[in-house]
């Protein structure tokens, strides 16, 4: 198995988006399965490489990538370097990064294309990647699966949750402690701001009604951060979904970061078998 780790999508006018490609280098074309990390991550977070790797035993190509305004940087794509550009985030910039991946990872521009079947794209998003990745396959029919890992239901009330509104416009930036490296992490107005102006598309009720391509939710029931009511939300949208509860077990299935062990927990270990069979 090849881990091809920390390439770099140069764009014209815009951050670049740093990734990983995990993949068996046979002569097989292979289905793409894209990871999108959520609030707060990045994709060298905790057990990630692991389940890289577990995804790419199975003849899956697997690739995962950060954000490009995620507070990492190209030469130091782990935690949170660059939290001028963590302030400059929105939804929407993600959602053009992962579009922007995604056309380039299909295209001829791509020396890894050989590896990869265009016709099968699969999406996994964790926590509020799961919104993301949900908008995406409702707007993109080149996505043939959908997957969620304790993913959100919700984008405005996260939006409006992050402080005071009347301050936070009176001020400009309001900050989100992180609990793990300590860092204020902020949040400049234009996050509210180009989340009211592109609303409609934005909601994630409104997007998942639209999928009917195969769609699985995975959940922890104990979720102490985004809450199992969520992912029963996101079920009753779309009935043909499959909503798999994890029991005793937590927002991240037991991983932690750093993770040093080389195995992956069970719970998490149950979420990544459990996705390679829906795939397949």
């Amino acid at each position: 198995m090849i881990a091809s780790k920390n390439r770099v999508l140069e764009r014209n006018n815009k951050k670049p988006i740093v990734w990983d490609a995990f993949y068996e280098p046979n002569k097989t074309s292979k289905p793409l399965v894209i990871f999108c990390h959520g609030y707060k991550g990045f994709k060298d977070w905790g057990a990630w490489d692991l389940v890289a790797e577990a995804f790419a035993k199975t003849n899956l190509f697997f690739v995962k990538f950060n954000f490009s305004h995620n507070g990492g940087t190209a030469k130091h794509p782990i935690d949170f370097p660059d939290l001028e550009a963590f302030a400059e985030n929105n939804y929407t910039k993600e959602l053009d990064d992962l579009d922007h991946l995604i056309n380039y990872l299909l295209s001829d521009k791509n020396e890894l294309l050989k590896h990869i079947n265009p016709q099968k794209v699969i999406l996994i998003g964790h926590s509020r990647g799961g919104g993301i990745v949900t908008i995406k396959s409702s707007e993109d029919e080149r996505i043939s699966t959908l997957i969620t890992w304790a993913g959100v239901c919700d984008f405005e009330k996260r939006t409006v949750a992050i402080g005071d509104l009347k301050e936070w416009k009176d001020t400009g930036v309001k900050y989100v402690l992180n609990g793990r490296t300590k860092q204020l992490m902020p949040h400049n107005y234009q996050f509210y701001l180009d989340f009211k102006a592109n609303e409609k598309r934005l909601n994630i009720e409104s997007a998942i009604k639209k999928i009917k391509i195969p769609h699985l939710i995975i959940h922890a029931i104990d979720d102490p951060s985004v809450k199992f009511e969520e992912a029963q939300a996101l079920h009753s949208w779309n009935k043909n979904s499959v909503l798999l509860p994890i029991h005793k077990s937590n927002h991240v299935f037991d991983a932690s970061h750093p993770w040093q062990e080389k195995t992956l927990p069970i719970a998490l270990k149950n979420v990544v078998e459990r996705s390679i069979r829906f795939i397949s």
